[in-house]
Order: C-alpha cells, then structure tokens, then sequence
C-alpha cells in the first residue's frame, strides 16, 4: 500500500498546536506565581491578565486543560489520527466563536483579525486531499 502524501499545512498545524501548549502553560504558571519573572509577558495583552486574573485559580486549571487538549491535538494531527482532525476542527471552530463573540461584544475589539484566520485553517482543513490524509486513524 503505497503512503499517501503528506500535507504540509498539517505538520504546521500540528507545531502550531505544540506552541499554544506551551504558550498556555506559560500563562499558567504567570497567573499560580503572581509578580514571577514571567510577569513580563502580561504587558503584551494586559486587558487578558487581567481577565484571567480575575478567575484567580480556576484560570489556572483553564489553561492547563488548554494546554494539554493543545497537546493532544497538536500528537493527533502529526500521526494523522482522525482524532487528532476532530480535536483541531472543534478547537478551532470554539476559537472562531470565542472571537466572533469577542467583537460582537466590545470586549476585545482586536479579536477581528483572528477571524479570517481561523476560517482560513477550518476551510483548509475541510479540502479533500486534506480531509483524506486522516482516513486511517
């Protein structure tokens, strides 16, 4: 049987998925270790720490299960595993409402140039050739 083609827009997908993970998990241990050296980072969104902040541990938890579904997806799609597909559409499909949300709400107006992008990744994934190099798991 001869092996199908890999995707490129996969693989980026799944490394993608490996650096929200770390990313989340960064965050993670900024919110368990306020005024931590990675403190820092918070000056890029801060209207976010302090929305997260306010969760006080449960943020925590959050981004830890973010994290770690980011894990999964990011394994699932570089094996090829149908899981790993159902794991990024739904991921993604969550992102693209959060968004939409987002600037429908005024909450975090920025959250617009997110959009096309997550519709770009969702309409990638749906072509055929890509859709099929996930037939076998």
């Amino acid at each position: 049987m001869q092996k199908m083609k890999w995707p490129l827009g996969i693989a980026a997908l799944s490394v993608f998925s490996f650096v929200g993970a770390a990313l989340a998990v960064l965050a993670a241990v900024s919110l368990a270790f306020p005024g931590g050296p990675l403190e820092p980072m918070w000056q890029l969104n801060p209207r976010g720490h302090q929305g997260l902040a306010r969760l006080h541990g449960w943020a925590v938890l959050l981004l830890s299960i973010v994290s770690g579904l980011c894990v999964l997806t990011g394994t699932g799609l570089w094996q090829r595993r149908r899981w790993g597909y159902r794991l990024a559409v739904a991921g993604l499909s969550i992102h693209l409402i959060a968004d939409i949300l987002n600037v429908v709400s005024g909450t975090e107006p920025r959250a617009i140039v997110g959009i096309p992008v997550v519709l770009a990744l969702l309409v990638y994934l749906r072509r055929p050739r890509v859709r099929s190099a996930f037939a076998g798991g």
